[in-house]
Order: structure tokens, then sequence, then C-alpha cells
């Protein structure tokens, strides 16, 4: 009896498609990065709402509620793992540009924290990225910021 519930209520719940669950993951992980140091800043939103824009084409206000429903999908995450397992199909660049915007929030208040930069290295291992390409991102987003 609750198979036949769930198979109704499953085939009557909108599927979401591949771009918007890895439009969600990268938001997502964005979101950590952002909230791990335990300060979630306008100038963090600013930079997710930018990097969505630029690597999906969002709108501001697309980006903006991405950013917002990601928000509540990270807060409601028990592990990193949900969003790592979707961005494990990014190409290599697609990765590299992830880990980018990872290193730019970490980076953007000037100051070294090591949980950002644990988790960094935590998303390197699970979607497959190794710790020479996290460096180049780094240098390449520190070049970019002045720092």
């Amino acid at each position: 009896m609750f198979d036949k519930l769930f198979d109704r209520f499953k085939s009557e719940a909108p599927e979401e498609s591949a771009d918007t669950r890895l439009e969600l993951a990268f938001a997502a992980l964005l979101v950590e990065a952002a909230r791990i140091d335990e300060e979630y800043s306008d100038d963090e939103r600013a930079i997710i709402d930018g990097a969505l824009k630029k690597r999906f084409g969002l709108s501001d206000a697309d980006a903006s509620a991405m950013r917002a429903r990601a928000e509540a999908e990270q807060a409601g995450a028990t592990d990193i793992q949900r969003f790592t397992k979707i961005a494990k199909a990014m190409t290599r660049e697609e990765k590299i540009d992830l880990l980018e915007e990872l290193w730019e929030i970490a980076l953007s208040d000037g100051a070294r924290d090591p949980y950002e930069e644990t988790l960094i290295r935590q998303i390197c291992g699970l979607i497959y990225v190794d710790d020479q390409d996290s460096g180049a991102a780094r240098a390449r987003v520190a070049a970019r910021l002045g720092d």
C-alpha cells in the first residue's frame, strides 16, 4: 500500500532538470563555503549571485532566487556529498571554475580561515580535483583580488 502511495506521489512531483540540479549543487557548495566561517556577508552573497549569473547565464532575479534556494538546501543538509555527487559530473574545466569561485569566497574577506581551506580541500577530494589544480585556482583568484 505504501509503495503505491509513494509511486503516485513520486509521479505527481515535477522532476527537475539535470541543469537545475547542477545549478543548485553549485550554488549550495558556494553557500557552504560562505557560511563555514560563520560570517555570511552581503559581499559573499554578491559573489555567489555573480558566479551563478556568469556560469549559468541567470538573470539577477534568477540568481538571487537560486542562491536563496541553495541557502535553504544547504541549511537542511547533513553533509556536502549530496551536492558534490552532482558536481562530479561536471567537466574538468567546470570543476576548476567551481574551485575558483570557492576560493574567491574564501579569500574575499582578506583573512585566511582554516575551515574554509579545509572545506575546499574536502570538496576537491569529493569531485576528483587534485591539489595542484586547486592551488593554481587559488593563485589565480589571489592575483585577481590583489592578494
